[in-house]
């Protein structure tokens, strides 16, 4: 696969441990409403294996997420929950280096579950509303958490957990093509 540049740059990284639903869920609501993501495995085969065993083939892996790191600006990055996930998230120089190029670029940071701890521990969640899976709130650093379903604020995005996919989801395709453009996808889906 030739990757060199990607127009409107959505990237939702996969390390093993990571929450099936918190992934998928957003993934698939967004691709729905006509928005390219790419799922990156931080393995070197594109495989990724969830916290509960089910194993997903992502589209490129982090070392093809590289080659796109020069040539092309970032509008997203999904950072799904689950453990170890978040953790092997928080650990990766990959998921480093792209939030890093996401706040540069002024891009949304998304994260669900226990993974706001990545953005929280950076700093990047510092005076604004968040919201994590209970107990991680501890690495939300400077945040104002709510204990909410979804905080979108400025361009942080963060959710609670797996209960709260399909919300946390529809609020992205709301950033990314609108708020008619959810709201149909929202009544298509029969989302409450």
């Amino acid at each position: 696969m030739d990757i060199t540049v990607i127009e409107n740059m959505v990237l939702e990284f996969l390390a093993d441990g990571f929450e099936e639903i918190e992934a998928l869920c957003p993934l698939d609501l967004l691709r729905r409403a006509g928005v390219e993501v790419k799922t990156v495995s931080l393995r070197n085969d594109r495989k990724a294996c969830g916290a509960h065993g089910i194993v997903v083939e992502s589209d490129i892996t982090a070392d093809e997420a590289k080659k796109l790191y020069s040539n092309s600006a970032v509008d997203m990055i999904i950072l799904p929950g689950g453990m170890p996930g978040a953790k092997n998230l928080d650990e990766s120089e990959i998921v480093d280096l792209f939030v890093n190029k996401a706040v540069a670029d002024g891009a949304y940071i998304a994260s669900i579950c226990a993974a706001p701890m990545v953005p929280g521990k950076r700093g990047l969640l510092s005076g604004r509303r968040a919201t994590c899976y209970p107990g991680f709130d501890e690495y939300l650093i400077g945040a104002d958490y709510t204990g909410g379903r979804v905080e979108v604020d400025g361009n942080m995005i963060t959710g609670c957990g797996m209960g709260a996919a399909e919300e946390f989801g529809l609020a992205l395709v709301r950033l990314m093509k609108g708020d008619a453009d959810a709201e149909k996808l929202r009544t298509a889906i029969l989302a409450k």
